[in-house]
């Protein structure tokens, strides 16, 4: 005889007058908003069960986006460039703020996913991530967001008073761009730039080291040349303009031109930077220009990906899966600490 499980309804569903009965395949463990198994959340974020409450803690994981965490690598960056990495103090205040920001990018990140989850349902990828799954209620995303705000602002109010307001601006920022400015077309890139920007202003705030002109250009530059990418790659899906409101205002053709140039650009200012003769003169070294070989190589690779691999979710999570583009970016910070320090760091 089939076995038959009572349906469950979301809260935010009308309750049928009459019992509903559902098939439950055995290998089945994808939540649906239809038919949920028994061990699913609640609008609490409580499971059911042992199974269940490990999913939804599995969800809460998957919502932090802990993989995004690398892109706060950016923290770290003045301390790097500045000669830095041998002094332990530095070296703990860098990470310290590093860290915040992880925390604040993961609170952003909950914000934006429990706003989109509607939108998300309807995207190939997306609709597996756990709130628009409802893996993770909203009332539990709700709670994640209050929770990880104290937490990183928190521990940003503990450091210096400039690091504070730069963690501050960065949140406003991204909940302005989660609430309305990601709806504007080429606007919405600009606001992940500038993201970028603030990260490493922040990384400097905290070390109280100083960030130059070169630097910010090359941030600056670099994640517009992303962020367009990214654009570029998500115009060409069936149902995108459903997926992002932003992508009506988009050219492809201009897409394509601005992602091409701010990656030229962004080439163009590392070479600058390189042979800079302030550079060279506090690097007492000639030979950082050699290293351009990996930005170029980098931006090329980058390319590829986006007109390559349309089925993925982001071409910018592709690129740090990708062994090539891994490698490249590793040789390339092997020969900056061999060359920026050769084991004589100030």
């Amino acid at each position: 005889m089939t076995k038959t499980l009572a349906s469950k309804r979301d809260s935010s569903e009308p309750v049928p007058s009459g019992n509903s009965r559902s098939n439950k395949s055995p290998s089945s463990d994808a939540p649906s908003s239809d038919a949920p198994s028994s061990d699913a959340p609640s609008s609490f974020g409580v499971a059911a069960s042992p199974a269940g409450a490990w999913r939804t803690v599995r969800g809460v994981v998957r919502t932090m986006r802990p993989h995004q965490w690398v892109k706060n690598l950016f923290v770290l960056a003045p301390v790097v460039f500045a000669k830095h990495l041998t002094d332990a103090a530095i070296i703990v205040a860098a990470l310290a703020a590093f860290a915040v920001f992880c925390m604040l990018a993961s609170a952003i990140y909950t914000l934006n996913d429990l706003l989109d989850a509607d939108v998300d349902r309807v995207h190939p990828v997306k609709r597996h991530r756990p709130i628009a799954a409802r893996v993770v209620s909203h009332r539990a995303a709700k709670a994640m967001v209050i929770a990880l705000l104290i937490v990183s602002l928190g521990a940003a109010a503990l450091g210096p008073s400039s690091f504070f307001l730069i963690a501050c601006s960065y949140f406003v920022l991204n909940t302005a761009y989660s609430l309305r400015l990601k709806r504007v077309a080429y606007l919405d890139v600009a606001c992940i730039a500038m993201g970028f920007v603030l990260r490493v202003l922040a990384g400097g705030a905290a070390t109280s080291t100083p960030v130059s002109g070169y630097m910010l250009a090359c941030t600056a530059l670099l994640a517009l040349f992303l962020g367009f990418g990214k654009r570029q790659h998500e115009i060409g899906g069936a149902t995108a303009k459903k997926q992002r409101a932003a992508l009506e205002g988009y050219s492809p053709r201009v897409l394509l031109g601005a992602m091409m140039l701010t990656g030229l650009l962004s080439v163009v200012a590392y070479v600058g930077y390189a042979l800079d003769p302030h550079t060279r003169t506090f690097f007492r070294s000639e030979w950082l220009w050699l290293t351009s070989l990996h930005p170029v190589l980098g931006v090329l690779r980058f390319v590829q990906l986006v007109r390559t691999r349309p089925r993925a979710e982001s071409p910018t999570q592709e690129m740090l899966r990708d062994t090539l583009f891994v490698l490249n970016l590793s040789v390339w910070i092997g020969e900056l600490i061999f060359i920026l320090y050769r084991l004589r760091p100030t």
